[in-house]
């Protein structure tokens, strides 16, 4: 994870809950308690972290209800545990065991959140692009959190990888109105995380498929008097090809990055290259 421990806290127990965490733990005076409700955090975490586990759960309702009950069962021994004697700490206490509580509630709910939302996703995009273009299967969540950086924030939602161009502006307009996040990603060699989801509900389209590319024209561009060489490409041509392709009319294609056989003409053009 990319994250630390207070970093972890707040995205579950909120700034506050951190607050209260933080200052209990500088009384040395954890102990069962203390550990039962890391063990808590820790197991709604590494779900969140893992979307293999994730999509088992979301699969095994069963098995989502034990553990959903096995968290309830820890904060319930917590609860058992209160000193009373002190009514300031307990009152830390307390309150810490509601935002927990809370965490818990919401992390049992989200499953039914994801599976609705994948419902109307799957149904919005089905008129845009081919079915097996939509997914959401922990394989291509992994394989698209991260770019060369290898910076990792949060898994995407759902990666479509469009069959063409003309495809892309009604599966831009229908992430829009799912409220998602939409993150254009070519061949993810970027250094400066462009193509990294920072929020859940984020979109990954690929580009890879758009490959088409042509042999160098002349074409008259607006401001200039004579035709200009030109290369015409689709956003997830590899770099090498448009090199080759300007080569064999006598040409050079200036950009040259090191990722040259794996990078995108698009990502190329997004990054200023």
């Amino acid at each position: 994870t990319s994250f630390s421990d207070r970093e972890i806290v707040i995205r579950l127990l909120g700034a506050a809950g951190w607050a209260l965490l933080d200052d209990l733990r500088a009384e040395r005076r954890t102990g069962r308690s203390a550990r039962m409700l890391y063990e808590v955090l820790g197991d709604i975490w590494v779900v969140r972290r893992n979307p293999y586990l994730e999509q088992d759960l979301l699969d095994n309702p069963q098995r989502r209800e034990l553990l959903v009950e096995a968290l309830h069962h820890r904060l319930a021994d917590i609860e058992k545990r209160r000193d009373t004697s002190d009514a300031g700490r307990d009152a830390k206490v307390g309150k810490l065991l509601e935002f927990a509580r809370s965490a818990v509630l919401d992390f049992a709910g989200s499953f039914a959140r994801v599976d609705a939302l994948r419902r109307r996703a799957r149904k919005a995009f089905a008129s845009h692009t081919h079915d097996d273009n939509v997914c959401f299967d922990a394989y291509a969540r992994v394989a698209h959190a991260t770019d060369a950086t290898d910076w990792r924030v949060e898994f995407p939602f759902v990666v479509i990888s469009p069959d063409h161009e003309h495809e892309i502006p009604a599966l831009v307009r229908a992430c829009i109105t799912l409220g998602l996040t939409v993150i254009p990603r070519g061949g993810g060699t970027g250094y400066t995380g462009g193509a990294i989801p920072l929020d859940r509900l984020s979109a990954v389209i690929n580009t890879e498929k758009l490959e088409r590319v042509s042999a160098v024209e002349p074409v008259r561009l607006r401001g200039l008097e004579a035709p200009t060489p030109t290369v015409y490409s689709e956003a997830g041509v590899v770099t090498r090809r448009v090199v080759e392709a300007a080569e064999r009319a006598g040409f050079v294609f200036a950009v040259d990055p090191t990722s040259l056989d794996a990078s995108c003409v698009g990502g190329n053009i997004a990054m200023n290259a």
